[in-house]
């Protein structure tokens, strides 16, 4: 059984474009060139939501 909620802490690639208003594709490079940080569950991406939060605050260049 699938539960969804507005406060996962995971989010996937169409969570993040929508949430920060990019395409999937702008979300992926992001992630390739390091800004987003993320990790893989075999071919899919997943994000904290918390470190998307913080970009969405700060911006990718302040996030180590």
């Amino acid at each position: 059984m699938k539960k969804e909620t507005n406060d996962s802490i995971i989010m996937t690639v169409d969570e993040v474009a929508d949430y920060l208003k990019l395409s999937k594709i702008t979300v992926y490079k992001l992630t390739q060139k390091g800004e987003i940080p993320g990790f893989r569950i075999g071919s899919s991406w997943r994000y904290n939501r918390q470190v998307i939060d913080e970009i969405a605050r700060v911006g990718t260049k302040k996030i180590a």
